[in-house]
């Protein structure tokens, strides 16, 4: 399984990022190994989505971090963040 997932940011800041580990990804962003959330600890898992192939979480991926599709996730994930 492949997994798309969002990390919340301690400056509220949103992360969408994928993974065929869900544990072994959130556990490297949350021990500083990940650059992109480094300075930004600690983060909290707030949502993902897991799919068959590599090919659908990364379309997914590249539909949540752009345009229409970040603003619903921002929509759908109001009363979680």
């Amino acid at each position: 399984m492949y997994y798309v997932y969002v990390l919340k940011c301690a400056n509220s800041d949103l992360y969408v990022g994928y993974s065929d580990n869900l544990k072994k990804r959130f556990i490297a962003h949350t021990s500083e190994k990940v650059r992109s959330t480094k300075g930004k600890r600690p983060v909290e898992l707030i949502y993902y989505e897991a799919y068959k192939t590599k090919h659908d979480a990364t379309m997914r991926e590249y539909n949540l971090k752009t345009g229409q599709q970040r603003e619903l996730l921002k929509n759908r994930l109001k009363y979680s963040v």
